[in-house]
């Protein structure tokens, strides 16, 4: 495997592979958190399910608690690891031919 090289990368490049690689690893622990409370359970007749708000206690977990959750967790993300960064092609300057 080749090793990538960053100096002389451009720093936009950079931070939008970290703000990639941030967003794909919570989003691949959003689906653990619904899969895992979902299923994990097991099959279990529904007069033994028991309930939370009126939901069953799977449905509550991984469908409730979890959008709150990872919508939170999506929104401190973005605070602290993005950056806002400009598009324009910083060796050409902006809005110049």
């Amino acid at each position: 495997m080749e090793k990538i090289e960053t100096e002389g990368t451009d720093k936009r490049f950079i931070q939008a592979n970290k703000e990639a690689l941030w967003a794909t690893a919570l989003a691949l622990c959003y689906f653990a958190w619904w899969y895992l409370s979902a299923y994990i359970p097991g099959e279990v007749p529904v007069e033994e399910y028991t309930y939370i708000f009126g939901f069953p206690t799977w449905f509550f977990l991984s469908c409730m608690v979890g959008f709150v959750l990872f919508s939170i967790l999506a929104a401190l993300m973005v605070a602290t690891v993005f950056k806002d960064i400009s598009l324009a092609d910083s060796d050409k300057g902006a809005g110049k031919p």
